[in-house]
């Protein structure tokens, strides 16, 4: 009896500490108007951060670059820019200039960031893309599950784990040959007041460059 009364409040404990899903919901102008296109190949790009302590994980996110847009999944994160609109954790306008800030948003002296990305054909990245876009906001803690959901509904990732830990995720794409890359910085871990968010709006096809 009392260990089962101990699961029910370890449980309740569990579901208050992820919290509720955030939804947002950007205008058709903003969305249409940050819509990028990248000359890369189309694919999906798994970003891990990972403690630098121990090695655990403690976010998932999912670029997809299909060939109508790029669009970052980035699961309850927290990761926000008033030029990238963001649709229930879907978020627009993710050229590389984008890219480079979102990593360096995660990276810092606690947290590094691990890339790995899998090429795709166009029509799977459109399906990937469709995806997340219909996934609906994720509640906190649940990035890991919320990603490794949709991959498995992806053609080529059906056997995606169901995972609520972003390592899992990390092993996956290595076992499925994703190219990778770790980024690593010493800015000071409260980034809050500290990265100035540049200028990243697109004008016609070029990028207002990622300010040094």
């Amino acid at each position: 009896m009392m260990f089962s009364r101990l699961l029910v409040i370890l449980s309740l404990f569990v579901l208050t500490a992820c919290g509720a899903a955030e939804p947002r919901w950007a205008s058709e102008a903003e969305v249409s108007r940050a819509r990028y296109v990248s000359n890369e190949p189309t694919s999906l790009t798994l970003f891990t951060v990972v403690g630098k302590r121990n090695g655990s994980g403690a976010h998932s996110g999912l670029l997809v670059n299909a060939p109508s847009q790029r669009a970052m999944f980035d699961p309850a994160g927290t990761f926000k820019h008033p030029h990238l609109p963001e649709r229930n954790d879907v978020i627009f306008g993710m050229s590389d200039a984008a890219v480079a800030f979102y990593v360096d948003y995660h990276a810092r002296e606690t947290f590094n960031v691990i890339e790995q990305t899998i090429e795709v054909s166009p029509q799977v990245a459109e399906f990937a893309l469709a995806r997340i876009q219909s996934y609906g906001a994720v509640p906190k803690a649940q990035c890991a599950r919320s990603i490794s959901s949709i991959l498995a509904s992806i053609p080529g990732f059906q056997d995606a784990p169901s995972t609520m830990f972003p390592n899992k995720l990390t092993r996956y794409f290595e076992a499925k040959g994703a190219t990778s890359r770790v980024h690593m910085d010493d800015s000071p871990d409260d980034n809050s007041g500290l990265i100035q968010a540049p200028d990243l709006r697109l004008r016609g096809d070029l990028t207002v460059a990622l300010a040094e």
